[in-house]
């Protein structure tokens, strides 16, 4: 293998590997057949092209291995887009594997293009487009490198360093058009042609249960990964929310867990409405993430109204019905990877549930004791509340106590038969179950109806919208107040109630989420509507500026968007202009054959593949005449072609007389040398 060719091969290869990470990424790929890609990948970076003796056997392995995701596909286990991925990702590996040659260059680089399209199907998110950039570069640069080669002479060594830079520049011309191409020239939505959802390189990790059990170490208030987006009408503009967003509640504590009360009050509505609302609800638009993994709706608390329902999967996207429970709890009725709804939720303040309008079950379960229940929860709680029956107070009351004598930790380990009392009286330290339980345990010893509330505290700000990551996942207490319905008191201390992940992690994946929602915006969703509004912007005044409205000329920005065109339609033409009036010189190329056919009037010609280095050695060897003349034109040729020296204007011709005058001369003296002897 020539000096430079392992280069081409190894862009080419790497091209490969991201193509093939561009579907990766989306995780559904069967893992078998990513860890066979990557021994391929891995063997052909090696150099070890280990099926170049055997393509026609190597190629029945294929076979073999369409027939199991065939096979796959036919018995429901795997999606049919995900099989055809996967074939394209082995073909590309077998294809690495075989003894490199232009034929198998071309197939390793349409299975590229097939994977990288295979990958917009399955995700599109942020990281395949990472791939798909690092994808074009590489391949161009390969393709480029190989163009180069087959114009080198056989034999010869590749002039790399001397041909990259130009390459580069290329390839950022080639990518620069590419973005031109995208903006401007019309095309459909992303997300009209594949599926939305795909379930990423990593579980999810919250969601809800029936029961919550008292105990753990409450590990998960460390993890940083998004789970929800939500976008508010109005919008609140702060960084940090700092609002409760409710799940489902919990009403029945035995002791050990909380459990609720009824089951499914309503199934599969298109749209729930849970309590009457007004016309200050804030409204919104809320995504849940694969990471989320439940099935149970999000809404800032206290939610009215639930509706226009999307379940995304691997193949599509489609209307999902809603489930109610008891306890105020809405459940998508289809399992998906992802979701989308809209939500309104009443201002902070209140639930204006009645106690007298909720079920039976619930109304006896507000009060509901466990039988075991230590006596000195509630002697404490009367202690603490020294004749206070007003339930608002009388929880709040609760809950400065419980801040200031308890300790916040997630340190907790072992079982404990009377977890509550292991926290109230032994330990005096838990997480926000445990403050949670001990308030709603206190007021129900004191008569006050109360119940578990559970799902997230918090709101990060990313771009025009707020997320929630599962380190968020909160419990707090419901106390039922006349008049009011349902109100928050949290006994949990407020430094610990959002996500208690490191903050560089959660600063280095809010920098992920804000370029992600860049991508979704400018690139995902960006449709010909977006093109059209693009345009539009430049020529209309801003939205609600009725002095703008009134001017007869355009706004000063439509202004300057025709100055930039004009200034880039003048210098183009004069680029273009200057480019054609200039005589363009002779290419290396062109010039060696005018340098040939020279030589051929004076009967000197190349044998068979004989270079003109060669020929000019050769003649040097024979002490021929012209040597002198064809050094120097030999050595120039060699710097234009090899050497990044193109020949200047002119140069080419003067080179040439040089040539031809030693000719002319040299025939001279040859023909009166003939006539002599």
């Amino acid at each position: 293998m020539r000096q430079g060719a392992r280069l081409r091969l190894v862009l080419r290869d790497l091209a490969s590997g991201c193509a093939f990470a561009s579907m990766a990424v989306s995780g559904q790929l069967p893992l078998w057949t990513l860890g066979l890609y990557c021994v391929g990948l891995v063997a052909a970076l090696a150099g070890k092209r280990l099926f170049a003796r055997r393509a026609k056997l190597t190629a029945l392995l294929l076979l073999g291995v369409a027939a199991v995701l065939v096979l796959n596909v036919t018995s429901g286990t795997l999606n049919l887009v995900v099989a055809a991925c996967a074939f394209a990702g082995l073909i590309s590996a077998h294809r690495l594997l075989s003894a490199p040659d232009p034929a198998t260059d071309g197939q390793v680089h349409l299975s590229g293009l097939l994977m990288v399209a295979g990958g917009a199907a399955l995700s599109g998110e942020l990281v395949y487009g990472l791939f798909l950039i690092a994808f074009g570069v590489l391949a161009s640069l390969s393709l480029a490198l190989g163009v180069v080669e087959a114009a080198v002479p056989e034999g010869e060594p590749l002039p790399v360093r001397a041909v990259m830079p130009p390459l580069s520049v290329g390839v950022g011309f080639a990518v620069a058009g590419a973005m031109a191409f995208f903006i401007l020239f019309p095309r459909l939505n992303w997300n009209m042609t594949g599926p939305r959802a795909a379930p990423g390189l990593g579980p999810a990790t919250t969601g809800f249960s029936n029961t919550v059990r008292l105990g753990g170490t409450g590990t998960i208030k460390g993890n940083p990964r998004v789970v929800l987006r939500a976008t508010l009408n109005p919008d609140p503009g702060g960084d940090a929310l700092g609002a409760y967003w409710i799940g489902r509640t919990y009403d029945i504590f035995d002791g050990q867990e909380w459990t609720s009360a009824g089951g499914v009050k309503r199934m599969r509505e298109p749209l729930l409405t849970l309590r009457p609302g007004g016309d200050n609800l804030v409204h919104q638009r809320v995504e849940l993430l694969p990471a989320y993994g439940g099935q149970t709706l999000i809404a800032l608390e206290t939610p009215s109204r639930l509706g226009n329902a999307v379940a995304n999967s691997t193949t599509g996207s489609r209307r999902a019905p809603l489930q109610e429970m008891y306890g105020g709890e809405a459940r998508f009725a289809e399992p998906g990877l992802s979701y989308s709804y809209e939500a309104y939720s009443l201002p902070p303040g209140g639930s204006g549930d009645s106690f007298r309008r909720l079920p039976s079950v619930e109304q006896d379960a507000l009060l509901a004791l466990p039988e075991a229940l230590d006596p000195r929860v509630s002697q404490t709680a009367a202690r603490i509340l020294n004749g206070e029956r007003e339930p608002l107070a009388a929880a709040q009351k609760l809950a400065a106590w419980l801040q200031r004598e308890f300790t916040y930790t997630l340190e907790l380990s072992g079982d404990h038969d009377d977890p509550l009392a292991d926290f109230l009286f032994e330990r005096k330290a838990g997480h926000c179950e445990h403050f949670a339980t001990a308030l709603t345990l206190m007021l129900r010893t004191q008569g006050i109806r109360a119940r578990l509330a559970t799902g997230f505290f918090g709101g990060e700000r990313v771009n025009d919208a707020y997320i929630l990551r599962a380190g968020d996942a909160h419990a707090w207490t419901h106390v039922l107040v006349p008049e009011r319905g349902f109100v928050t008191v949290d006994a949990t201390p407020p430094a610990h109630r959002p996500s208690q992940g490191s903050k560089w992690v959660q600063q280095l994946l809010a920098l992920y989420e804000a370029l992600e929602s860049r991508w979704r915006n400018s690139v995902v969703d960006y449709s010909f509507r977006d093109q059209v509004d693009v345009a539009r912007a430049l020529v209309r005044p801003p939205k609600g500026s009725e002095k703008a409205e009134q001017r007869r000329l355009p706004p000063p920005r439509a202004w300057g968007a025709a100055l930039v065109a004009g200034l880039v339609v003048y210098v183009a033409w004069r680029a273009v202009t200057r480019l054609a009036g200039r005589p363009r010189p002779l290419d290396a190329t062109r010039f060696v054959d005018a340098v040939e056919a020279v030589l051929a009037s004076a009967e000197v010609s190349r044998r068979t593949e004989e270079t003109l280095e060669e020929l000019d050695a050769r003649l040097a060897r024979e002490h021929h005449p012209l040597t002198g003349a064809l050094s120097p034109v030999t050595r120039r040729y060699l710097e234009a072609r090899f050497g990044g020296r193109p020949l200047r204007q002119g140069e080419a011709r003067q080179l040439l007389r040089t040539l031809e005058e030693a000719v002319t001369q040299h025939t001279r003296l040859t023909a009166r040398a003939s006539r002599a002897s």
